[in-house]
């Protein structure tokens, strides 16, 4: 069945050039913490005003072309260190940003890697030939540390089988983070999960609007009666209430800033070891206007947790966690639309099987429906879907991957009813694509992966990581595809 599917030219390496700063303390990288932070302080104290200035200079003129307003950096980093700066010494603005120019230092993004992506209409179709549709690629970033983040490339689609990487070079941007209101069903619904469900969450909860702030959150707590506040285990719970409220946050990018040059960065403790693996769809709202949702993998280091992004337009993003037993493990992919008034997905929450879930009313997602199971020999260890089901004349097209052998990835394909997708149709009986010669070396070898395709004219258009390393693209035929599909009747 790998006939199916032909390769184009185009690929997308990692570009150790694309970088971004980071906040960097003397001494915390260390195997035995030790941080050195006050004795440079005192060190870049001791420096005279010209030497200062001059210092600042060269830096600026050194980095300030490959970084998105690095002076405005700087500050930032000043600020969360100036705590160790002596109160009777009165900074200048120089001195405050040579200050966090030395606590600062690049990171690449994509040092180590770039992979998984998913491919989306891009918001701008302006400009375009006949046959032509602008995409926006996402990319699973993989740094030092195998520290993943999100970022995103552009394409040119057509016509016929066409396909054209856009230019990604240019400073990098994390964006700017901004408060929130939170949602108190999804607050409960995390609670629930983790088994904070208790007398002090329930009064909080009470107390708390349908959408709240942090101050709205303290002032709850005052609220709480005095025999609850007593209680020995009243503030490890409200201790897990603050940290389940952390988890939501919204970064903006400047309307200027091309969307290749920005980058979604870890902001919060559940996903400090990476973003991993986004799902990104364009979704239809009831009032018939496009928007963008996406699910990613949230890695702390020990623990997996999926969460949502919404965007409108793909410069404002607002993130969420996704609660209920079907979002315990990784891989969730959303719907574009609801079928039947239900909001769905496909999920794997037990590790190894493609399921349905269904969203209810208290924004839980509930256990899922087995789809597919592990039962061919090129995928007898697990399955999983490759991104969000595409809808196509003959039904729900879900792109799937199953690893055989010595840990070999390749990927698949069902067809679901359209009205009732919890019925597998059809299915492709072997592989639509397996690691080639050149494609099985890598960061992780003999892999391909998706986490998400389109159809654009009568093709399905997809774009794959090659062995955790690099990204390919292949393009199939939609009619084809279907024809070698075996009924599941």
């Amino acid at each position: 069945m790998s006939d199916l599917a032909v390769r184009l030219g185009p690929t997308i390496t990692p570009d150790p050039r694309r970088v971004i700063v980071k906040l960097f303390v003397p001494g915390e990288d260390a195997a035995l913490t030790r941080t050195r932070a006050a004795a440079l302080i005192d060190r870049i104290m001791l420096l005279d005003t010209d030497m200062m200035t001059d210092m600042l200079k060269e830096t600026l003129r050194r980095f300030g072309g490959r970084h998105h307003d690095l002076e405005a950096t700087f500050a930032h980093h000043h600020d969360l260190v100036r705590h160790r700066v002596p109160r009777n010494a009165d900074l200048s603005r120089p001195a405050r940003l040579l200050v966090g120019a030395y606590f600062s230092h690049e990171y690449a993004v994509e040092g180590a890697a770039v992979c998984n992506p998913s491919m989306i209409p891009h918001p701008d179709q302006s400009g375009l030939r006949p046959g032509q549709l602008r995409v926006a690629i996402s990319l699973r970033q993989i740094g030092e540390g195998h520290l993943s983040s999100i970022g995103f490339a552009t394409a040119l689609l057509g016509p016929h089988a066409e396909l054209e990487i856009t230019d990604r070079s240019g400073a990098l941007s994390v964006g700017r983070r901004h408060r929130t209101h939170h949602r108190r069903d999804l607050l409960a619904a995390g609670l629930s999960d983790d088994a904070w469900d208790n007398e002090v969450s329930a009064a909080m909860l009470e107390s708390l609007p349908e959408r709240f702030d942090d101050d709205d959150f303290e002032q709850a707590i005052g609220r709480l009666p005095a025999d609850l506040v007593t209680r020995t285990t009243t503030q490890r719970t409200l201790e897990e209430m603050r940290r389940a409220t952390r988890s939501d946050y919204a970064v903006a990018f400047p309307a200027d800033l091309p969307l290749h040059r920005r980058v979604l960065w870890p902001a919060t403790a559940d996903e400090s070891n990476g973003m991993e693996d986004a799902r990104f769809v364009q979704v239809i709202d009831e009032d018939g206007r496009p928007s963008y949702r996406a699910t990613y993998t949230a890695y702390d280091g020990r623990h997996i947790r999926s969460h949502l992004i919404a965007s409108d337009d793909l410069r404002h993003f607002e993130i969420t966690p996704m609660r209920g037993p079907a979002a315990a493990n990784k891989g969730m992919a959303l719907f574009p639309r609801q079928v039947g008034g239900r909001s769905l997905a496909l999920c794997r929450s037990d590790g190894e099987t493609i399921g349905l879930t269904t969203l209810d009313q208290h924004n839980t997602w509930q256990p899922p429906v087995p789809l597919h199971v592990p039962h061919r020999g090129w995928e007898l260890i697990q399955v999983g879907n490759c991104g969000s089901p595409i809808e196509t004349g003959f039904g729900w097209l879900v792109l799937i991957h199953g690893v055989g052998p010595m840990r070999d990835y390749a990927m698949g394909a069902l067809l679901l009813d359209s009205d009732q997708p919890d019925r597998v149709i059809a299915e492709l009986p072997g592989p639509l694509l397996t690691a080639g010669t050149a494609e099985r070396d890598g960061y992780v070898p003999n892999v391909v992966y998706s986490c998400g395709g389109l159809v654009h004219g009568d093709a399905l258009w997809l774009p794959y990581g090659e062995s955790d390393a690099r990204i390919g693209f292949a393009r199939v035929p939609v009619s084809a595809l279907v024809e070698a599909m075996r009924s599941s009747r």
